[in-house]
Parts: C-alpha cells; sequence; structure tokens
C-alpha cells in the first residue's frame, strides 16, 4: 500500500497548503460564517470514516460494516437533541443549505408560498433568492427590516403573512446583527397556520451557550450550519419535533442527498461535545465582547453601522460615504491581510447593479475569538480597518496597514502550519482537554 506523504504524491496541493496556512497565520479573519475547529474536530476530519460509505440510518443502513459507524451517528444525534432542546435531530446534511433544502421537501409542494427575509435585508440566499432552487421552486413573498431602525419589521410581517396566508415562514438569514424575536414569529406563524422554521446557522453557537434567545419550543423546524459560531467541521443539521422527524429524515435522505459524510459527522459530534462545556460559554461570550468593541471602535472612527451596532457576532459597515463598494473594500482589506466579505445593505443607497455594486460589507469576531484575540485586539483592528477605507484603499496605506496586520497576527500565532499541532486558545484547548477525557463514541 502506498503511504507517500502529501509532497511526494502531489506537491502542487502540498504547496497550495502550505500557502494556505501561511495566508491564514498572516493575515486577520473576520469573515462571520468561517472559524477555526479545534484540533478534536480535526482529527475526526481526517479519521478512515473518509471512506465509508454509510446510506441510510442507524440501524437501517443499505451498506455492511457499520455497527460503529451507527454509534458515532447515534451520539452526534442524542448530543444535537440534548444540546438544543428538541425531539429530533438530523445531522446528515452536508450544509445549511442542504438542511433548509430537506425542509422545504419536508412540508413544502413546488409553488406553495413562503414568507422569508429579503436578501438584502439579512436574509440567506436559501430564503427565497431569484437565483436559488428556493426562489424557484416555490412562491416567495419577502419582509424587510424597517428604515428608521433597521431592525426586522414584524408589522410588516404579520400584515404580509395575513394578506399571502404563506405555508411556511423563515426567520433567520445571514446578516442580522441583532437578536432574533423567535417568539413573535412563533405567534405570527400560529396565526396564519404556517410552519415556522428558524435559519439559526450564524447565532447557533451563542445559542447553545444561552447568549441569544433560542428557537427551541417555538419554531417547527430549526435548522443551521454547523461551522461558523458551532466552530465545527463544514455542515448542516436540522431540528425538530418528533411529528415531523420521519419527514425530515425521508426528506434529507434519499430526498436531497445520499451517503452522509460520516467523517463530518463525526467532527459534528465532537463539537457538540465542546459546546456543552462549562469553557463553551466563556469562548461565546468573548465572541461577542470582542465583537461589541470591535463596533464601538468603528464607531468612534465614523464609521455608520447597520442599526447602529451589534448583539451578536457579526457587524455590517455602510461604505457608501467614501464612494466604495462592498467589493472595492473587500478587495483593499484583503491587500492589507484582513479578510471581510462584501454584503447587501438594507436600503443602499448606491444606484447599484448587482451584487458586485453593494456598498457594504460583513465582519464577525468568531476565528479571530477563537486565535486569542481580545477586545484590546479588536480596537487595533478598527483603526487597521479604518486607514484602509479612509484612504479608499491607498497603495502606501496598504502597505502600512498590512505590516500592521502581520505584527497583530505574529502575536497570536494560529499553531497549524504542519496541519497538526494545536490551535492556541484557551477556550479551545480547554474544551479539547475536557472532550478527550469523554468516550467520543
Amino acid at each position: 500500500m502506498n503511504r507517500d506523504r502529501l509532497e511526494v504524491v502531489d506537491p502542487f496541493i502540498a504547496a497550495a497548503l502550505r500557502a494556505e496556512c501561511d495566508r491564514q497565520q498572516h493575515s486577520l479573519n473576520l469573515i462571520a460564517s468561517e472559524n477555526i475547529p479545534s484540533v478534536a474536530v480535526r482529527e475526526a476530519l481526517a479519521s478512515p470514516l473518509l471512506g465509508k460509505y454509510a446510506e441510510g440510518y442507524p440501524g437501517r443502513r443499505f451498506y455492511g460494516g457499520c455497527e460503529v459507524i451507527d454509534r458515532i451517528e447515534q451520539m452526534a444525534i442524542d448530543r444535537a437533541k440534548s444540546l438544543f432542546g428538541v425531539a429530533h435531530a438530523n445531522v446528515q446534511p452536508h450544509s445549511g443549505t442542504n438542511a433548509n433544502m430537506a425542509v422545504f421537501r419536508a412540508i413544502l409542494k413546488p409553488g406553495d408560498i413562503i414568507l422569508g427575509p429579503d436578501l438584502a435585508h439579512g436574509g440567506h440566499i436559501t430564503a427565497g433568492a431569484a437565483a436559488n432552487y428556493s426562489g424557484q421552486m416555490y412562491s416567495v413573498v419577502h419582509y424587510h427590516v424597517r428604515a428608521e431602525t433597521e431592525l426586522i419589521d414584524l408589522d410588516e410581517v404579520r400584515r404580509v403573512a395575513r394578506e399571502y396566508r404563506p405555508t411556511a415562514i423563515i426567520a433567520g438569514g445571514s446578516a442580522f446583527p441583532r437578536v432574533i424575536d423567535f417568539a413573535a414569529f412563533h405567534d405570527i406563524a400560529e396565526e396564519v397556520g404556517a410552519r415556522l422554521i428558524a435559519d439559526i446557522a450564524h447565532p447557533a453557537g451563542l445559542i447553545t451557550a444561552g447568549l441569544h434567545v433560542s428557537p427551541s419550543g417555538l419554531a417547527d423546524f430549526i435548522t443551521t450550519s454547523t461551522q461558523e459560531t458551532l466552530r465545527g467541521p463544514t455542515g448542516g443539521l436540522v431540528l425538530c419535533g418528533s411529528d415531523d422527524a420521519a419527514a425530515v429524515d425521508r426528506a434529507v435522505m434519499p430526498g436531497v442527498q445520499s451517503g452522509p459524510h460520516m467523517h463530518a459527522v463525526a467532527a459534528k459530534a465532537v463539537a457538540f461535545a465542546e459546546a456543552a462545556t462549562p469553557q463553551w460559554r466563556i469562548y461565546q461570550q468573548r465572541v461577542l465582547e470582542n465583537a461589541r468593541a470591535l463596533a464601538a471602535a468603528l464607531l468612534a472612527r465614523g464609521h455608520r453601522l447597520v442599526t447602529g451596532g451589534t448583539d451578536t457576532h457579526l457587524i455590517l459597515v455602510d461604505l457608501s460615504a467614501y464612494e466604495m463598494t462592498g467589493k472595492e473594500g473587500q478587495e483593499a482589506l484583503d491587500s492589507a491581510g484582513i479578510t471581510v466579505n462584501k454584503n447587501p445593505l438594507p436600503f443602499d443607497r448606491r444606484d447599484h447593479r448587482g451584487l458586485l455594486d453593494i456598498s457594504g460589507i460583513r465582519l464577525g469576531t468568531p476565528a479571530i475569538t477563537s486565535r486569542g484575540l481580545g477586545t484590546t485586539e479588536m480596537v487595533e483592528i478598527a483603526d487597521l480597518i479604518s486607514q484602509v477605507i479612509g484612504s479608499r484603499g491607498a497603495p502606501s496605506v496598504i502597505a502600512s496597514v498590512r505590516r500592521g496586520v502581520a505584527d497583530l497576527a505574529a502575536r497570536f500565532p494560529l499553531g497549524w502550519e504542519d496541519l497538526t499541532a494545536p490551535i492556541r486558545t484557551l477556550a479551545a484547548e480547554e474544551a479539547l482537554r475536557v472532550s478527550s477525557s469523554r468516550n467520543v463514541v
């Protein structure tokens, strides 16, 4: 059996991985939907489960050799149910998008009406964006945020729900910097006879730590990705009550996907175990503290933030006053070693021609918090961002800021240049110690 290392088998990929490690080490990751998984999560991902095909569910597989696989998946299910306080969990979706697709398939027919958040007002593409399957298979009506507060207009949600009587209402998305009132959505859904889907892909980790209101007991279905504030592998999760369990399971498999990625399921189980430790709440509290410190520092430097700040891990910055598009801001910051993403803004004042002309950038603190940065460093980061944006990406400023980013990044080494060394953060190391003391399967 050929056991040659990657450098010998595929020097191109080996070099590319080293380059990516170098990029991450010498830059600051402010992507709100990214994080740094623990060593334990990464070990589960790089396990012999990589090559195991396990179509079906525990005790009901279409393939042999699944005795251990069944134990692992059942542990992931049990941990997810306990973590979120629900009756049923399906841990197989390959992504949050697949999780949403499965719920839609479980309860909707083509042409049914969905009420969800507009993409430019914080929604995710699976909430009915025209280019997405959700906008093509179903009849979609959208709700928005209020112009004066940029908070979700619950009066509009109720009014539109009463008018259109949707089959499903989606609460949640990808760019809401404030806490979502799931109880209000529950009341509206009950009034019009709609099923409520809570998409918690972004605040899921905060919810498990008790730092964001939970939709458990309020929503019929809860969907999430697992790589964001949950700090697990890239993947998805569906949670629901026992009455909908069979429909959800059929919708996931064979409805929208076939064999699960069992290495990812195992890694999800590890992430769920870490999220049940006391150290997890400390980490999530730091995520919030860093987001609030970064928002305050940006406001102090004259930047306009959507809703005026944040209650969560993410921040939306309006660049329209600088005559920069979100794309230009993203690229300028990336050149300086600060990784963000362009993002639509509600009521964008630009006469834009599509997603390349949007005026916002989205920032988030999960990954830099996992790396060990604190509130003092958030002030430094705000100053570096301000220099780039204020100069509209002047080359001399970018060069200076890049040196500042490199100095700051060097103080917080990622520690995974060889893809095996531990992540050097107190929260991650302590969670790993606790998790390692338990029997994973």
